[in-house]
């Protein structure tokens, strides 16, 4: 960090500084894992890009363990080897996320892609999802999804799905799958 600004207050700082700052104190005991829990909130495409480039180049220089949480699917296909995806607590897909981007097998991990801009597809039109999330003070029963799922059938309000291996390390907890 450049001298000038080791006497400067978190204030003073742009957003990039204080995630590289806070990169550098996650790094110092030589963890072998480090969780980054939502990276490049609030900053802009260009810094958030470079901020995923340090970490991505720390893993692979200090042979770390990363984990990210985010909700930013460009941070996660761009980093990420595999994916789990969560929702409303529960983990409803998991897998390469190679596989998981192009052969999504549970309806909200389909629904995230499909809400995704994609610059590659500009005449596509983005698809939100349906409904609200749920309570998690009082959750559905079955499936936590099946309010907002368009392939919803009794099963999935009654039980909630395990975790099925559809082949190639790629799990689907999905009645429908």
């Amino acid at each position: 960090m450049d001298p000038s600004k080791i006497e400067r207050y978190p204030h003073e700082l742009s957003g990039g500084m204080k995630q590289r700052t806070v990169i550098a104190m996650a790094l110092a005991c030589n963890p072998q894992l480090v969780i980054a829990d939502e990276p490049t909130t609030a900053l802009d495409v260009i810094v958030a890009a470079q901020v995923m480039k340090v970490l991505k180049e720390l893993q692979l220089k200090l042979d770390l363990s990363l984990i990210i949480v985010t909700h930013d699917l460009s941070i996660v296909a761009e980093v990420c080897s595999k994916i789990v995806i969560m929702y409303a607590g529960k983990i409803v897909e998991d897998g390469n996320t190679s596989d998981v981007f192009h052969n999504p097998r549970h309806p909200y991990s389909r629904g995230l892609i499909d809400a995704f801009p994609n610059i590659l597809e500009t005449k596509r039109r983005l698809q939100p999802i349906e409904g609200f999330p749920p309570d998690l003070l009082d959750p559905p029963p079955g499936c936590r999804f099946h309010p907002r799922c368009p392939y919803s059938k009794e099963i999935c309000r009654k039980k909630e799905p395990t975790l099925v291996d559809m082949g190639k390390e790629h799990f689907v907890a999905c009645h429908h799958s």
